[in-house]
């Protein structure tokens, strides 16, 4: 989940090391110079009924301010009534092509026949974006992600944007392309970190030296060089502005990588200052700009052990959002908390600015 643009046999696209553009994509939308703008989403809406729980609590009790919903799931119309109840919610799609529990499984929503590479020997979605990138081809992909965005607004759910669960849209220039063009054609936002990416830059850097220091191969001052598929993010990022349409400066979903030692041991108060004070390191190395951070909240049941093992981290991740602490530190940096609706309104108003 860390990796979400260095998935899959190294072709995916991303940060870029040419000099730094004039204004950051925040300033673009109107936002002052020096503004750290931030939109704190949480992943997997409609996947179960504890992580629909968790996606409540962490916007309505805490400092959450978008969510992203998985279409093909069945707690799906459990969070559509939360949206009726709740209409100001910013909820969009978190497009969804892979299938990763083992006991707890779903299929797409085109249909076996529309789109069989897709579908693994249980009739459902691949485990992993490996198997979706040697198996399904692209129009697969742009029919089924186009499938979940009608049931949505069958439902009478208009989406502030869409987003790509375990990064498989990422995974190849031609998924990646149909994802991009969906959006434009809609007029909804992509999650796209278009900017200069110095945050998960770094990320991506630290990530390659922990797995050289696991893998006995990491010597103390050795080049760690740029990954040569990260090259193509500005391009892209400049593609979808001139759609018409909101691009990222930055991109945060490290949470999911965390590792709390004796984690399963933790109590809900250990859990809470052990995830807010991570958040909150993170956040003190946010460049200026407009940043997407990606959580997984949860409110775990004695029923999720059945779906996954990670009922405490996920549970980390909504104590953090519902922390004080947390939300008195926003305040006191002079962060800013955006939602996707205001980021489009704010695209349109800027119009053709460059």
């Amino acid at each position: 989940m860390k990796n979400l643009l260095l998935t899959v046999a190294g072709i995916v696209f991303g940060i870029t090391v040419c000099a730094q553009q004039t204004k950051t994509y925040a300033e673009k939308l109107g936002w002052p110079k020096g503004a750290r703008v931030i939109i704190l989403h949480v992943d997997d809406a409609g996947m179960s009924h504890e992580s629909n729980e968790g996606v409540e609590k962490a916007i309505g009790d805490g400092v959450a301010t978008s969510t992203s919903v998985m279409m093909p799931c069945p707690w799906v119309p459990d969070f559509k009534h939360y949206m009726d109840q709740h209409p100001g919610i910013d909820a969009g799609l978190h497009l969804t092509l892979t299938s990763e529990w083992q006991n707890y499984r779903w299929g797409p929503l085109a249909g076996k026949a529309t789109v069989p590479g897709l579908v693994d020997k249980e009739g459902a979605f691949w485990p992993g974006v490996v198997a979706v990138y040697f198996h399904a081809t692209a129009d697969e992909i742009d029919k089924e992600i186009r499938a979940q965005l009608d049931r949505a607004l069958t439902m009478g759910f208009t989406p502030t944007h869409l987003d790509s669960h375990m990064g498989t849209l990422f995974a190849k220039p031609a998924f990646l392309e149909k994802y991009i063009n969906l959006g434009i054609e809609k007029k909804i936002p992509v999650m796209l970190p278009g900017g200069e990416d110095l945050f998960y830059r770094a990320e991506a850097k630290n990530a390659t030296i922990a797995q050289l220091k696991k893998d006995g191969k990491y010597t103390e001052g050795m080049t760690i060089p740029e990954p040569a598929e990260l090259n193509k993010v500005r391009e892209l990022g400049e593609l979808v502005w001139k759609g018409g349409l909101p691009v990222l400066d930055d991109l945060d979903n490290s949470s999911y990588d965390w590792v709390m030692p004796d984690i399963e041991k933790a109590t809900d108060k250990e859990l809470q200052k052990w995830y807010t004070d991570h958040y909150i390191e993170n956040f003190d190395r946010f460049s200026p700009g407009l940043t997407m951070v990606l959580m997984h909240c949860t409110q775990p049941s004695p029923q999720f052990k059945n779906i996954c093992n990670e009922g405490q981290k996920r549970k980390g991740d909504l104590l953090a959002m519902t922390d004080p602490r947390l939300k008195a530190y926003l305040k006191q940096k002079g962060f800013i908390l955006t939602t996707w609706k205001e980021v489009m309104e704010r695209r349109v108003k800027a119009g053709n600015v460059e």
